[in-house]
């Protein structure tokens, strides 16, 4: 059971570190019309994630160093949460 529970934790991370990663990749297409489909997808679904991390940290010259914290703090949360279900099993 907690084998299961672990496993879609697990897929659900990983689902969103690649359209974090896509993002990051699709940013780089300066004329990409981010109010079509799949990219609004992407966009809306990593948007309110990584906007909370823009706002505390600055971009460095012309680069955005944001998405790289996010995911350092996505994987610190991923294993937190793999601990404590650990700890319970």
């Amino acid at each position: 059971m907690i084998q299961g529970l672990i496993y879609g934790i697990n897929n659900i991370f990983l689902i969103f570190y690649i359209l974090i990663i896509a993002r990051i990749f699709l940013s780089w297409i300066p004329k990409l019309n981010w109010y079509k489909q799949p990219w609004k997808f992407i966009y809306q679904s990593t948007e309110m994630y990584l906007g909370l991390f823009r706002k505390f940290i600055p971009p460095i010259g012309m680069i955005d160093i944001s998405p790289i914290v996010a995911i350092l703090a996505l994987q610190l949360a991923q294993n937190l949460i793999l601990f404590l279900l650990l700890q319970f099993a």
